[in-house]
């Protein structure tokens, strides 16, 4: 297996253990390949859930300019809820799992058509 796809199965294993979802892996696999060489370095792989500069990045990088959504309230409350659902005390909240969380949370899974 390539380091991705070791990448993917442990995000897989998040989404099942410590988000109660069954991921769909054709979706979590564009998303991951979609996060591009982010997933490889420690730092951008990860979100800081309790920093807001690093919330506000992922909204407008990824909820606006990505998914294609107007910008509204509504875009931090679902980022909230996903970081929630993730578990707020998770040290390791993985880019490609709340990217993925919110494009299936905005029904947005066409983008990675």
């Amino acid at each position: 297996m390539s380091k991705r796809d070791d990448l993917i199965a442990k995000y897989a294993d998040d989404l099942k253990t410590k988000c109660g979802m069954t991921p769909d892996m054709d979706l979590l696999t564009k998303v991951t390949i979609g996060c591009g060489p982010s997933i490889y370095n420690a730092d951008a792989s990860t979100v800081a859930g309790g920093q807001p500069a690093e919330l506000e990045t992922v909204k407008k990088n990824f909820l606006m300019k990505k998914l294609g959504l107007a910008d509204s309230p509504q875009l931090m409350e679902a980022i909230d809820s996903v970081i929630e659902t993730y578990g707020r005390s998770e040290r390791n909240k993985y880019r490609a799992v709340i990217y993925y969380m919110l494009t299936k949370h905005f029904g947005k899974e066409s983008v990675y058509g």
